[in-house]
């Protein structure tokens, strides 16, 4: 099942997030991602690849559902916050699904690995793997250093819930 991609249902989805409980605007809605500063010793060319990394997240939409508050806010979430992972559900014929915490995921992957991953996964909705297939390799290592160079925090998103289980935390439901 693929979801229609529009304003409309972007809003549609903030607004029932607001309406769930589940978004506040209870973090500083004055704050915006300023870019981690560099590291020592930071070679140009790695720098300018994490730099390229930070600037796709940022406009792909990987904060939109992993990283929480991020499309209530405006973006304006500390990116010290980005890419935590999330415990909304996303709800369907599917089962339920959540926004896992990158930070954490990417540790368990190389470079090559994540290239292969990728290039390769499909996930279940609302994660459009296929905008991952359609990167290039130099995009996707892009990504896989910036996230690489947070720092490794937080906790894992819940694990999916097969169809017929219900959520115990907030969920956005999708009929089918």
């Amino acid at each position: 099942m693929q979801l229609p991609s529009s304003p409309l249902v972007g809003a549609a989805l903030a607004a029932l997030l607001l309406l769930s409980g589940h978004a506040t605007l209870a973090q500083d809605p004055t704050a915006t991602a300023r870019p981690a500063p560099k590291p020592a010793g930071a070679a140009p060319g790695k720098w300018a690849q994490i730099e390229r990394g930070r600037y796709l997240i940022q406009t792909s939409g990987c904060n939109d559902c992993h990283t929480p508050g991020y499309a209530m806010n405006n973006g304006k979430v500390d990116e010290k916050q980005w890419l935590l992972g999330d415990g909304l559900g996303w709800s369907g014929p599917w089962g339920t699904t959540y926004a896992p915490n990158l930070r954490l995921y990417m540790q368990g992957h190389s470079e090559a690995s994540w290239l292969k991953t990728a290039k390769s996964f499909e996930a279940r909705p609302p994660m459009p793997w296929f905008n991952l297939h359609a990167m290039k390799d130099s995009d996707l290592r892009a990504i896989y250093h910036y996230v690489r160079s947070l720092q490794p925090l937080g906790e894992p998103a819940p694990a999916y819930l097969p169809p017929g289980q219900k959520p115990q935390g907030p969920a956005v439901s999708f009929p089918g």
